[in-house]
């Protein structure tokens, strides 16, 4: 399915891989609406993009803007009949018209923290309708002055009463939710500036009251001693990851397999791994499967590779969804485009 595409990439032994669709801008955060169309944001062009396939052909049949003129759109989410935006500045929910593919804003939920580094904001549901929202650090080690800003916060579906769910988090890009435990698992990338191979990015579970340890931690709750604030016994207090990935991996979106195309790895974990930007040998650049036994990571391997050859970089792989029938989407920022991936 989808177009041929021209870079060597590399999937497990009977499974396709082609372009769904193209000329996305930034192509980041992807979701499925309730009757399966695809949507995509593009936070450089301000935009949400439709993608519709009628044909079911596996490639979209055109690219509608949905929404333009947004302050860096990232995470969107559907939950019930609603759209919701994570803008870098606030929260918004939207009618979503399923037939003729427009969205209508119904309100601002919230308005956000702004500012500085890492502009991203992610949303997840679980499924009692509570709402998940990671907010980017400002700055790559410090203290925020403020409390929401490396945090990831909850509310409700109606914007009420928003306040910290977890903290101590340099830049959870992506969230997920576990289908099987509705726990909450997070992406997160460590600091820069400690050498090619720390500290480690992290899988983490997001426990309500949890403190994960940046500006003062990483990976296994070990002090970092470059920052050189509080103290060691800090890191007593804090949440280790579930998993560390090799450092500068800069791990983005993950998706529980629940899938007809993947029945052999249903549970197991897919994370999409952007690649490193400052690192001596280049690190990432592929999507690995986890294999995942209860809050247990067991092994990694790698699903979708061939992103990088040499120091030569073809694509930034960014999130993961699944359609209705099973088929895998893959956004790519670098290029522009989304890929499907199926099975013969």
């Amino acid at each position: 399915m989808g177009e041929s595409i021209d870079i060597p990439l590399k999937l497990p032994d009977g499974y396709n891989i082609g372009i769904f669709a193209k000329n996305l801008g930034k192509a980041r955060d992807l979701t499925l609406s309730a009757r399966g169309t695809m949507l995509v944001s593009d936070p450089d062009g301000g935009r949400v993009i439709a993608m519709p396939d009628k044909n079911n052909d596996g490639i979209a049949d055109e690219n509608i803007i949905l929404l333009e003129g947004l302050r860096s759109p990232h995470g969107i989410a559907f939950y019930n009949k609603w759209l919701f935006v994570a803008e870098e500045d606030k929260i918004i929910r939207y009618e979503f018209d399923e037939v003729n593919l427009k969205a209508k804003q119904d309100r601002l939920l919230f308005a956000l923290p702004s500012g500085g580094r890492h502009f991203t904001r992610s949303i997840t549901f679980d499924n009692s309708g509570k709402m998940f929202v990671s907010l980017g650090s400002t700055c790559d080690v410090c203290f925020e002055k403020h409390p929401w800003i490396g945090a990831v916060i909850i509310s409700d579906a109606d914007g009420k009463t928003p306040e910290i769910f977890a903290k101590g988090l340099r830049n959870a890009v992506f969230l997920t939710t576990n289908p099987k435990t509705q726990e909450i698992w997070g992406t997160e990338m460590g600091r820069d500036f400690l050498g090619d191979n720390t500290p480690p990015d992290e899988i983490n579970i997001l426990k309500s009251g949890g403190n994960y340890g940046w500006p003062v931690c990483y990976g296994n709750r070990i002090y970092d001693q470059s920052f050189g604030q509080e103290t060691p016994t800090y890191c007593d207090d804090t949440v280790a990851p579930v998993y560390n990935i090799a450092a500068h991996s800069a791990p983005l979106g993950l998706k529980f397999i629940d899938s007809s195309q993947f029945p052999d790895w249903n549970g197991d974990l897919l994370v999409a791994y952007h690649g490193s930007w400052n690192r001596s040998a280049p690190i990432g650049y592929k999507v690995v499967r986890l294999d995942v036994d209860g809050s247990t990571v067991k092994s990694e391997e790698d699903f979708l590779a061939g992103f990088l050859e040499g120091s030569e970089a073809y694509g930034r792989p960014v999130d993961i969804e699944f359609d209705k029938s099973g088929y895998l989407y893959l956004s790519d920022d670098k290029r522009g485009v989304v890929y499907i991936v199926s099975s013969p």
